[in-house]
């Protein structure tokens, strides 16, 4: 028997309201809960994000190194622009423009509160013939 179910991972920021609103769309996906002080959302492939309100939450300042990268979220993607797209299009801004090294394609963004994020691509890969 699996003891953890399911996780949540949840952001600190000041107007949880409005980034649930920003991941609810990004991710097409649905709030599922919601008190004064955090909003919950579920996107359409089961990810489960939460948005608590802190107003003295401070940001990390990642990429620059003033302070440390303490944690930031990875969305795997089979179009890179079209994702790309609608993230800029919902208020979200690219923080990094440089090609960063490694074997796969990314691009970094913040979400409208500051949270640093990374689109990677997933190459779509037809599937076997015979």
């Amino acid at each position: 028997m699996t003891l953890v179910k399911a996780g949540v991972v949840v952001l600190d920021c000041a107007e949880p309201e409005r980034l649930s609103v920003f991941y609810k769309e990004f991710l097409e996906g649905e709030q599922t809960d919601a008190s004064a002080n955090l909003v919950e959302i579920r996107g359409a492939g089961g990810i489960r994000l939460a948005f608590r309100r802190d107003v003295n939450a401070t940001l990390p300042s990642w990429p620059r190194p003033e302070n440390s990268l303490q944690a930031h979220l990875v969305f795997l993607v089979e179009h890179m622009d079209e994702a790309e797209r609608r993230v800029v299009g919902l208020g979200g801004r690219p923080i990094e423009t440089k090609d960063p090294a490694g074997p796969y394609e990314e691009r970094r963004y913040a979400d409208p509160a500051g949270h640093p994020f990374t689109l990677r691509l997933v190459p779509i890969t037809a599937p076997k013939q015979g």
